[in-house]
């Protein structure tokens, strides 16, 4: 669709909420959410319009515990309403963030934040081999009761053990239309927070939450197509994306070909737990000239956009 402004979606990482795995009270949290905001209030500045996606992971984690203590007091919480309490909690802090840096700098803008359900298939192969961990890590005894009562428990290199659930490809987001609707009216909008609260669609046409995680970036891959983004921004731990990641060989890239992210796939440069799920995604939507996507940290997000830092992968 033609219009006069440019549209990107962004997508924050866990690095973005919590920098220090020994912090990771509200406080904390809240000031991590305030110095990402005043990198998000940049781009907007530079004259973008914007849709943020955020993780949860660490959020969901904290809420199933919190459920687990509780549970000879209160009923437990199901995964799809801990996701739920995660889009609003988070998207709260973030409009609230936003609207004050807004307000300090003079900007006419508002932020929105929307609950999100993304649709998968209920045939997905993921439901049938969960992989993606949940929840804290415990030991394998507390891990086999957990398995008694039905979930899926791996042990995770050398940690400890956890609980896992499905990862299913992000087919639909249902609020697509109410998101393309607050962008048309010059909101900036928080939405699929933790890759959107994943729901199936029965016989009926009617939509039931699962037990499933869905990934940030895929989803935002997905919601950037469909709102026709120019850009699509993966804010995460690294400026750069790397060959021979954290190796005395490491080797910094400032432009990546689908072509060569391709080749580097092959080659097993991108680790499967961190840069490989993000790479995937971005291939998803790089599939023409007109789309770009940007890897940076939170910090570099500016300097990243114009070309002084940051990984800018492009088409050809």
């Amino acid at each position: 669709m033609a219009r006069d402004r440019k549209l990107a979606a962004v997508a924050i990482g866990g690095n973005s909420l919590i920098t220090d795995k020994s912090k990771t009270a509200l406080p904390h949290q809240w000031d991590a959410v305030r110095e990402t905001c005043t990198h998000i209030a940049d781009m907007i500045e530079e004259g973008w319009d914007l849709v943020i996606t955020h993780g949860n992971g660490p959020q969901v984690g904290f809420i199933m515990r919190r459920s687990e203590l509780a549970a000879h007091e209160v009923h437990t919480v199901p995964l799809d309403i801990i996701g739920a309490d995660t889009q609003g909690s988070i998207g709260y802090m973030l409009q609230q963030a936003l609207d004050n840096e807004f307000h300090r700098r003079g900007l006419d803008k508002r932020a929105a934040a929307v609950v999100t359900q993304v649709l998968v298939d209920k045939d997905d192969p993921a439901f049938a081999t969960p992989t993606k961990p949940i929840g804290g890590f415990m030991e394998e005894k507390r891990a086999r009761e957990f398995e008694e009562k039905g979930w899926n428990v791996v042990e995770d290199a050398g940690r400890g053990w956890r609980r896992v659930v499905a990862s299913p490809i992000p087919m639909r987001i249902v609020e697509l239309d109410v998101i393309r609707a607050l962008l048309d009216q010059g909101f900036v909008v928080v939405s699929v927070g933790g890759g959107g609260i994943p729901v199936l669609e029965n016989s009926k046409g009617e939509l039931r939450g699962t037990y499933a995680v869905i990934d940030k970036d895929r989803a935002t891959a997905l919601l950037a197509e469909g709102i026709d983004a120019d850009l699509m921004v993966i804010s995460t731990a690294v400026e750069k994306i790397a060959l021979n990641f954290n190796k005395p060989d490491q080797k910094d890239l400032d432009h990546l070909t689908v072509t060569e992210a391709h080749r580097y796939m092959e080659e097993g440069h991108f680790a499967p737990g961190s840069m490989l799920p993000k790479i995937e995604a971005i291939l998803h939507f790089v599939n023409s000239k007109e789309r770009r996507a940007l890897v940076t940290d939170p910090p570099n997000i500016k300097r990243a956009l114009n070309k002084e830092t940051g990984t800018w992968i492009e088409y050809e």
